[in-house]
């Protein structure tokens, strides 16, 4: 229910035009200067970015510039002809240059950070009271169901195939005589020969 906190104000940087007016000033303050206010321009960086790096080379072109007007000081005219002339005006002129080279790069990289440091808030949410945006899609999103398919049982391992008994060779069993067979056989054959020792005596008796 409650809304965001206000984003501290990021400090803006000067106008562009301004900086590329003191930019001209200063480097034409070293030029015209011969390179004896050349750590003007490395003043105003210091001041500008607070670096102990910027603070450091403020003092050692300070330092050189005053070296080089102590070497050319030495000098007993108006021109140089002494090798201590010589260093002084060289240590000028390369003071000169490389702070200006310094001044133009670091002050170009300061500024252009400090315009674009500051990074894009993220879209805040509508606040609490007011209508909501329309969404995209003007139906709510439905959850799909999945088909699902019914799993297979899992199948039964196969036993190993049980081998047929084998057959048992036994000897034959002969079939049972029935009992009584013997005598009941020897009366019917003496039957018979009764009969046909009749039939012959019939026979013969009537020739």
């Amino acid at each position: 229910m409650h809304g965001q906190g206000h984003p501290q104000p990021v400090k803006q940087p000067p106008p562009t035009g301004w900086l590329v007016f003191l930019r001209v000033v200063f480097v034409a303050l070293g030029l015209l200067s011969i390179g004896f206010l050349a750590w003007a321009m490395l003043l105003r960086l210091a001041l500008v970015t607070r670096k102990s790096v910027d603070w450091g080379l403020f003092t050692a072109a300070l330092a050189l510039d005053a070296l080089s007007m102590v070497l050319m000081a030495t000098e007993p005219g108006d021109e140089i002809h002494t090798p201590a002339g010589w260093t002084g005006l060289s240590l000028l002129l390369l003071t000169l240059v490389v702070g200006m080279a310094y001044y133009l790069a670091a002050d170009v990289r300061h500024f252009h950070q400090l315009r674009y440091a500051g990074y894009a808030p993220a879209p805040a949410g509508p606040a609490y009271g007011y209508p909501q945006p329309p969404s995209a899609y003007p139906y709510p999103a439905v959850a799909v169901p999945q088909p699902t398919y019914p799993t297979p049982p899992p199948m039964p391992r196969s036993a190993a195939p049980t081998p047929p008994p084998m057959p048992q060779h036994s000897a034959p069993t002969p079939p049972p005589h029935p009992a009584g067979a013997g005598p009941a056989r020897i009366d019917e054959v003496r039957a018979e020969l009764d009969e046909l020792s009749d039939y012959l005596r019939r026979h013969e008796g009537g020739r």
